[in-house]
């Protein structure tokens, strides 16, 4: 009989990822998947070099660019405001032509455009950097070479993420999560010893930084760009013509200036159509809690390390609770991936949201309730809400995963690219948001409202996800044995 319900169930709930695999033993990610021959094992080596020296550099310049303009700003924030702005701003306008050519474009061409122009760009800003100690009026340079180096970041990190990865592993959804979860260990491993190394260099001497950065960048594209070029020549199926859908784009064209012609070209760089296609997606849902939990201020990054020390945390005690942070995180990377192995990446989404939304709701009531520092002291407050931050990014980059494995699974070939250029603007749009709510709620004392902001976006995620999970599966949870009425039963057998 509950075979029979089973079938019946599945029958009227089509949905792409199993409920439950059976297995015999799930003792570790890399060990359940299919063992790895020579070729595949060199393959992933030549992707994962390629990947860390990207996000390295990335990781690298994007906090050192902070301490630079701290160096030559030293008594405004507004430089740094504005560098931040413009540059998250850029990826916005700017995700609709991304995400076309990474659809239609030559893989290869790609990916070594987004390799050479983003070290280009950020050796011009070293340059610009070392020069604006005398002349001031290079800052709008700098801020075009960041929008350079934040657009050609972005295209790598979605062409090979969201593209390269699904055709490298063919449908081999075990070795998809463990690729996945690897290259989300090295993004890790950069976000957190990165800016840490960059920031012991610049202790010692800015203009050595500077020439650190830049010695990094030079010494390591010819390394990056011959091992992306390697894993090309290793996986056929990566070779894409470059005039692919050059038929589509010649038919939109049209050489007389009528209004028709002007909509299409504003078209083709506004991210219009593709915002379009991308919240009528079926895996929009998925997608935007994602880029929706961007809007927060409960991380471990510039907002809440401010507000950290600004009562009485030392730079010693942010560090290591930034380290015990980042320690979480990776560990979601070996988590996530036996997780979705035992309940399918769906049911691994909720699992993980319902962790980060339980630590921050933990922390957040026990901050609020304390607000009067009347039993307990200021610090001890800020330290549980530290700690439940903390193991709430594990729920958090646990769903990370989980949703791109949704969406590397439905979304087509050919608007991959477009799909993951509206998810970054988003990110980004969300990212301003949270910047914006510090803004105005700007003194120490006022932090607990771009708190409940956080924790508002975390719980509207929450809500969007179920949504999406009960349209797929047609309930958010397995009823347990004892409350199924025996009338339902009959029902289903029938």
């Amino acid at each position: 009989m509950s075979h029979l319900h089973d079938v019946t169930v599945t029958q009227h709930h089509n949905k792409p990822y199993p409920e439950r695999k059976t297995m015999e033993n799930i003792d570790d990610e890399e060990e359940s998947a299919p063992a790895p021959v020579p070729e595949r094992s060199r393959i992933e080596w030549q992707l994962y070099t390629s990947h860390f020296l990207s996000m390295w550099n990335s990781r690298l310049f994007e906090f050192g660019a902070v301490l630079f303009l701290a160096a030559i700003f030293p008594s405004t924030l507004a430089p740094m405001s504005i560098y931040a702005l413009v540059r998250s701003a850029s990826a916005m306008v700017f995700a609709h032509p991304l995400g076309r050519w990474i659809d239609t474009g030559n893989r290869l061409v790609i990916v070594r455009v987004s390799i050479l122009g983003q070290r280009l760009a950020v050796a011009a800003s070293c340059g610009v950097f070392w020069a604006m100690e005398r002349i001031p009026g290079l800052f709008p340079v700098l801020v075009a070479l960041a929008c350079v180096e934040k657009l050609c970041a972005t295209m790598n990190t979605i062409a090979v993420e969201r593209d390269w990865v699904v055709v490298m592993t063919d449908g081999d959804e075990d070795w998809r999560r463990v690729v996945n979860a690897k290259i989300r260990r090295i993004d890790l491993v950069c976000k957190l010893v990165g800016p840490l190394a960059i920031a012991l260099v610049a202790a010692a001497s800015v203009r050595i930084a500077i020439w650190t950065v830049l010695g990094l960048n030079l010494a390591s594209v010819l390394i990056e760009y011959i091992c992306i070029e390697r894993v090309y020549r290793s996986v056929p199926a990566l070779d894409r013509a470059s005039d692919e859908g050059g038929e589509e784009e010649e038919e939109e064209e049209s050489p007389d200036p009528t209004p028709a012609s002007s909509w299409l070209a504003v078209n083709r760089i506004l991210p219009i159509s593709s915002m379009y296609f991308y919240v009528r997606h079926p895996a929009f849902l998925p997608s935007f809690t994602l880029a929706l939990l961007y809007l927060t201020v409960l991380s471990f990054s510039g907002q809440m390390i401010t507000y950290l020390i600004s009562v009485g945390y030392s730079s010693l005690h942010v560090g290591i609770a930034r380290t015990g942070s980042t320690v979480v995180e990776l560990s979601a990377t070996w988590a996530a991936p036996r997780l979705m192995r035992r309940i399918g990446p769906i049911r691994g989404g909720l699992w993980s949201l319902s962790w980060q939304m339980s630590c921050l709701a933990a922390g957040t009531c026990w901050f609020i309730l304390d607000q009067d520092k009347r039993w307990t002291s200021p610090i001890l407050s800020v330290t549980v809400l530290a700690v439940c931050v903390a193991f709430s990014r594990l729920g958090l980059w646990g769903y990370d995963l989980c949703a791109q494995m949704i969406v590397q699974d439905e979304v087509e070939a050919t608007h991959r690219g477009s799909f993951s250029t509206a998810e970054a603007a988003f990110q980004n749009l969300f990212e301003l948001l949270s910047f914006a709510s510090t803004i105005v709620f700007s003194r120490p004392e006022q932090f607990r409202w771009p708190m409940l902001i956080s924790v508002a976006a975390v719980y509207t995620s929450g809500v969007l996800y179920a949504a999406f999970l009960r349209s797929r599966r047609g309930h958010l949870f397995h009823a347990p044995p004892c409350l199924k009425s025996r009338d339902e039963g009959r029902i289903v057998l029938d």
